[in-house]
């Protein structure tokens, strides 16, 4: 059942094995203020006593935003132990970049400014130039620095 709730009735995860801070907290309170339809169709999820299983970090930042009210998603049915899962799995990368399609593709610096971790590719330039100046800088092929 989806519902808007006031951020006082929504309680933090006991030992929340994951945590966000300083620049990337930053950008996901950015994130959330530029962007708050997200929260509509990405929901803090919470259990029936209102614990957050998924959205921690949303719901500090949105703390942080100064929202007073937000959107969750309340699960119910659920064994402690399918709750444990849920919270790692809800966290849990199992994708990947396709660098190629991002960097031809996309804006590097949305891509930043939305919270994607960029990877920083040292490429040589090789040529007679660079072969005799020990000062060849690394390029990043995504951003050009």
């Amino acid at each position: 059942m989806r519902k808007l709730v006031s951020v006082k009735e929504i309680k933090e995860t006991p030992n929340n094995p994951r945590f966000i801070k300083d620049a990337k907290f930053k950008k996901l309170v950015k994130s959330i203020k530029e962007f708050p339809q997200m929260l509509e169709i990405r929901p803090i999820v919470v259990d029936e006593t209102m614990t957050i299983l998924g959205g921690n970090m949303r719901l500090r930042a949105c703390k942080a935003a100064g929202m007073f009210e937000v959107p969750i998603y309340i699960q119910k049915g659920l064994s402690d132990a399918e709750k444990r899962e849920f919270i790692i799995k809800d966290n849990s990368g199992f994708g990947g970049w396709d660098w190629d399609i991002l960097a031809n593709e996309w804006d590097t610096k949305q891509l930043i400014d939305w919270g994607v971790d960029l990877p920083v590719f040292d490429l040589l330039i090789e040529d007679d130039e660079s072969k005799e100046n020990d000062d060849d800088k690394d390029v990043c092929e995504l951003c050009g620095k």
